[in-house]
């Protein structure tokens, strides 16, 4: 679970360099004044900028969740293969979220990829409570 756990923090960081490279370049040409992000408001925000930072604001929400089940999973040492599993699915959807909203950003595939993710987050609370009770 550690490293599925290592890998979502690698994802997060990565995106945020994303999003850090394309408020540098939407101020280096001239497309956003750099006081937009004292307070990350203006008008004719780039959608570079606005699609990157939502995106990297995406992966504080949800992947909490992920964070919390796996870290009782190692604190109870209730580790299983099937856990396991699912939760390298859930980093796997995640990587394809992310991957579909910076790139051609479908909204139905991003839906399907978000939809499938919270599946394995749901799966992994109840086999964990399963497993204690």
């Amino acid at each position: 679970m550690i490293i599925a756990m290592f890998a979502m923090t690698l994802l997060t960081i990565i995106v945020g360099l994303i999003a850090l490279k394309a408020r540098f370049a939407s101020v280096k040409n001239g497309s956003l004044p750099i006081k937009y992000f004292r307070l990350m408001q203006g008008e004719n925000t780039p959608e570079i900028v606005i699609k990157t930072t939502r995106c990297f604001n995406n992966l504080f929400e949800v992947p909490i969740l992920f964070y919390v089940i796996c870290l009782l999973y190692l604190v109870t040492n209730s580790e299983t293969i099937s856990a396991q599993i699912i939760a390298w699915l859930f980093v796997g959807f995640r990587v394809l979220q992310a991957y579909i909203h910076l790139s051609y950003n479908n909204v139905r595939h991003r839906m399907l990829s978000f939809f499938a993710a919270i599946i394995c987050i749901l799966l992994l609370w109840i086999i964990l409570l399963v497993k204690i009770i």
